[in-house]
């Protein structure tokens, strides 16, 4: 009996083995798929001067880490001793709570979550109105208990407690979007397959910089960005920009003044402030020099009758 112990030991441990294998093997291959497509041309489709705001913006972002996102982000609110595999779990359903929700809010809320503990184990074992009570204070709280019970049951059923590595498989579980599929692969598998849109991304994107056209929702804007943004950037610029949102860049009253791209944004107020401002002194300009024009025609009038008088005989 105890040999067949040991030996259905070694069975699941080499099952195991084999199963992370083909998981790495396969998240290599899509890393491999996604470089291909790297060679598209996008520079037609580029917006005036989107380098240089963009590496603008990141510089004052590096050197100003304020924002609620670069303390409270999904991809920083996990328990760092936890295991990988729940690690991701974790990732997953503080995306799931961020939905209309602030980052203070949703890291209190993971905290709490944690404290409880914060496995597809334990919320399944949960019942569902202490889990309700444990994420009271974020938006939709009482849809949001339902989604991570499904969501929680699936993982046990589908993936042995882990969640999706692809897009296709993340979107199946409720409660789940784009923008919530694109962050969940690139924080919690490294695999950077699209731009992960919020409200803030969609803002600054669509209202202020134009640098879409025709967006009229997140997942809008995602496709424009994708259509012309090189791949290398698409990770960064959903922190960048929400931090940005958060702090510069506001939904009422944008501090324009202090902004590093004020003189290149199509949307600054300070530069609006400054056009109004030389249309001024311009137009003061004209009327100075009309003024000199018609002072100077006034002294030759003078003069010329001056030297009259004095030709009369």
């Amino acid at each position: 009996i105890n040999e067949k112990k040991i030996l259905n030991k070694k069975d699941n441990n080499n099952n195991n083995n084999n199963n992370n294998n083909k998981l790495k093997n396969n998240i290599i291959k899509k890393k491999k798929n996604i470089k291909k497509l790297d060679n598209v041309d996008r520079s037609k489709k580029e917006p005036k001067n989107w380098k240089i705001i963009f590496e603008t913006i990141l510089e004052y972002r590096n050197n100003n880490k304020t924002a609620p996102v670069d303390t409270m982000g999904c991809e920083r609110c996990y328990d760092e001793n936890a295991s990988e595999k729940v690690k991701r779990f974790q990732i997953l359903i503080s995306l799931m709570l961020s939905s209309q929700t602030k980052d203070q809010t949703v890291a209190q809320t993971m905290d709490k979550l944690i404290d409880h503990g914060l496995t597809v184990e334990n919320i399944l074992n949960t019942d569902e109105d202490v889990l309700n009570d444990l994420i009271h204070s974020v938006g939709f709280h009482n849809r949001k208990t339902q989604y991570i019970k499904h969501t929680c049951q699936v993982l046990r059923d589908q993936y042995d407690d882990d969640i999706p590595n692809t897009l296709k498989d993340l979107l199946k579980l409720k409660g789940v979007g784009p923008k919530m599929s694109y962050l969940v692969l690139q924080c919690a598998w490294d695999i950077n397959a699209g731009i992960g849109v919020d409200v803030h991304v969609h803002r600054i994107c669509t209202s202020r910089l134009k640098w879409t056209k025709n967006s009229k929702k997140p997942e809008d804007t995602r496709k424009e960005l994708e259509d012309w943004l090189p791949r290398e950037y698409w990770k960064t610029i959903n922190w960048m920009l929400v931090g940005f949102g958060q702090t510069i860049c506001t939904p009422r009253n944008p501090k324009c003044s202090i902004c590093p791209v004020n003189h290149l944004c199509v949307s600054s107020n300070v530069k609006k402030v400054k056009e109004v401002k030389k249309l001024m002194n311009e137009e003061n300009d004209t009327e100075e020099d009309q003024n000199q024009i018609n002072s100077n025609d006034d002294d030759s009038n003078v003069k010329k009758e001056l030297w009259v008088k004095e030709e009369e005989p």
